[in-house]
């Protein structure tokens, strides 16, 4: 495999780690914890979770593949990966707080921050390259639903 593929691959691999590592909070947790909980109406059943993020962290890590490939180009690559990789950690950290640590309210916080910090790390990476950019809208709208979802998964269980 020539060097660049193999970039390729290491993006999209780091960005399942939040994934496979969230896993281990979430699996063990939704048929004993969550399914106690009050859920909101337009929640969406559990089977779709899994294959939404699988396309969610496939294009995270082609997104930030692009923006590599240009940090000869631009100084901004630097930085707007530093978000990519602290965005990451709190998408994992997310699974630990609501599924690990049952901490609903918590959770919420940090989802709102991650909203934030993928809004911050779109602009960077349209800066650097639109696609790159654009590639990340739909992770964005993914977790603005998802913040809706917590926030009214807080409501319904406080």
């Amino acid at each position: 495999m020539k060097i660049k593929g193999m970039t390729l691959v290491f993006w999209i691999v780091l960005s399942f780690i939040p994934g496979a590592v969230g896993s281990l909070f979430t699996s063990p947790n939704i048929q004993t914890w969550y399914v106690t909980l009050n859920r909101p109406q337009f929640s969406p059943p559990n089977w779709l979770f899994g294959p939404v993020w699988t396309l969610l962290y496939l294009s995270m890590g082609i997104a930030a593949y692009i923006v590599w490939e240009r940090r000869a180009e631009s100084k901004a690559v630097f930085a707007a990966l530093v978000l990519f990789v602290v965005q990451l950690f709190i998408n994992g950290l997310w699974s630990f707080t609501f599924f690990g640590q049952h901490n609903i309210f918590q959770a919420l916080i940090q989802i709102v921050l991650l909203w934030f910090l993928i809004v911050a790390m779109i602009v960077k990476f349209y800066q650097i390259n639109k696609p790159a950019g654009l590639i990340l809208v739909p992770y964005l709208l993914w977790v603005s639903f998802a913040t809706l979802l917590n926030y009214s998964f807080w409501g319904l269980n406080t």
